[in-house]
This record gives structure tokens, C-alpha cells and sequence, in this order.
């Protein structure tokens, strides 16, 4: 890994470069990934995959479906992720993007959307990538969980308020299995306490990492997601237990409509049919 040249030596203590992560899909091939190919990138790491790109800024490319650009112009920007193209799968609709910025100072440290270090070393680079990433795909998970809720609430509240599942069956049935794949995409959630690989030597670096996790909430967001799945999953249970049992009352009437028909069929003709 090279020396990332900023450094308080080398740079003001007030320098800042803009930074953007983005939830682009469920997943991001790395298999095979020639870092010449993306705008005449170096490899600086390789776990988290970053790239040093041709204009001096920084890509990180994780494979939950999430990149981190620092010190990328908008041009550089929309160039680097159009050239990710079949490489995402899952693509979101909309990517989420979470913006802060990285500043060159004299110790490290959070402030609000600011992150100070004292240089963007490969070490502290890793950290600071990772907690960028883990940030942006806690937000995307969610965002996506909030319109979970919002769309099985209104089933709910019918059901609450009349003790009836409501009758377009249809758009219940769509409501429920878009309820399920989302689900089962949120199971395969990003396990952000996971630490990044540091050597035994980078004491300040794992400092550092415990400060992001901290500012960012990880674990507090990711016991809030759990709770909010499962909470999500029992009220799908009941909703598809439901949906089954409407079913089978409605095949059991549909049975009990026939016999009689049969019954009255019978005793038409044994009683009033002529001759």
C-alpha cells in the first residue's frame, strides 16, 4: 500500500475534500475487476477494495453494493460509477447517498458530518471508508424498512379497527410479497460491528475506528433494524395465516353453496318437477 501524500505536513490544517457514499444495489461484483479499467485507478488496499484515482482522489469499492468517493470531482464521479455498470446487482431504484466531508488537521476526530484525521494514510483511509460505507447502507436498510412499515400499516389498522382483512385481495397479495422480498433482502443486512483488518501496530487507527462506530451509532441502529424486522416479520405471519384462512373459508362456502344447490336440484325433481 502507498502513502496517501495527505498530511498535515504536507497540506493546510484546514484542508477538506468532499466525500459520498452511495447504496447503489444489493451487491457489487469484485470478482475479476482490473483497477486499471476504472479511470486509470492504483490499488491502495485491498480489503476494503480503494483505488487511487487518476485525478488524486479515492474510491472505495465494497461488495454490499456500496462505493465511497473522497476528494472526487463531479465529473471524475458520475465517469467512475458509470463504469461500474453491470457490476451492481440488485440496483436500487434511486441510489442513497450520504455526503460529509474528510478534513487534514492535527488529531482525529467527528464533528457532525466532518471527519478530522491527521493524514489519509492506507490505515486510516481503511477505517474511514469502512464507517463510510457501514453509514451509507444503514441509512438505505432503514429507509427501506420505513416504507416496509408504512406499506403493511394500513392492513393492520383495517384490521385493528374492523376485525376484516380488506377485500382487494389483489393488491394485499402484491402488498405481501413485495413485503417478503424485501424482507428476505434486509436478512442479508451488512454486519457493521464487524472490525476492518488492521495490524497490531495501528493502536491510534483502531482508536479512530472506535470513535466512527460511535458517532455513527452502529450498534444502536443495527438493534433498532433487528427489533423492527422481526416486528415486521410476525405482522407478515399473521397477514399470510390470514390470507389462508379467508382462503379456506371461502373454498368451505363455495362447498357448502354447492351441496345445497345439489340438495335443491334433488328435491326439485323429486317433489316438483312435472310428470
Amino acid at each position: 500500500m502507498t502513502d496517501n501524500p495527505l498530511t498535515p505536513s504536507r497540506a493546510s490544517t484546514t484542508q477538506r475534500l468532499p466525500a459520498r457514499a452511495f447504496r447503489l444495489g444489493r451487491r457489487l461484483k469484485l470478482t475479476s475487476l482490473e483497477a486499471a479499467d476504472l479511470n486509470q485507478a492504483e490499488a491502495v488496499a485491498t480489503s476494503p477494495l480503494i483505488l487511487r484515482l487518476r485525478d488524486g482522489g479515492s474510491a472505495a469499492l465494497l461488495p454490499y453494493g456500496t462505493v465511497v468517493l473522497i476528494g472526487v470531482s463531479q465529473g471524475e464521479e458520475e465517469a467512475f460509477l458509470q463504469k461500474l455498470g453491470d457490476r451492481v446487482e440488485g440496483r436500487l431504484d434511486a441510489p442513497v447517498i450520504v455526503t460529509s466531508e474528510i478534513e487534514i488537521g492535527a488529531s482525529d476526530k467527528i464533528s457532525g458530518d466532518v471527519i478530522t484525521v491527521r493524514n489519509l494514510s492506507p490505515p486510516r483511509l481503511v477505517v474511514v471508508v469502512d464507517a463510510l460505507a457501514k453509514n451509507v447502507a444503514l441509512a438505505s436498510e432503514e429507509e427501506e424498512v420505513r416504507n416496509l412499515i408504512e406499506v403493511l400499516e394500513p392492513f393492520a389498522s383495517d384490521l385493528a379497527n374492523t376485525g376484516r382483512l380488506p377485500w382487494q385481495r389483489k393488491r394485499m397479495l402484491r402488498t405481501v410479497g413485495h413485503a417478503l422480498l424485501t424482507h428476505h433482502r434486509l436478512l442479508e443486512r451488512v454486519e457493521v460491528e464487524e472490525r476492518p483488518e488492521l495490524s497490531p501496530d495501528d493502536g491510534e487507527v483502531g482508536q479512530l475506528h472506535e470513535r466512527l462506530a460511535e458517532a455513527y451509532h452502529f450498534r444502536k441502529r443495527a438493534k433498532a433494524l433487528s427489533r423492527k424486522l422481526d416486528a415486521i416479520e410476525v405482522m407478515m405471519a399473521a397477514l399470510t395465516e390470514l390470507i389462508d384462512a379467508q382462503r379456506g373459508i371461502r373454498l368451505e362456502t363455495m362447498i357448502v353453496l354447492l351441496i345445497m344447490l345439489e340438495i335443491s336440484v334433488y328435491l326439485y325433481d323429486l317433489f316438483l318437477r312435472p310428470g
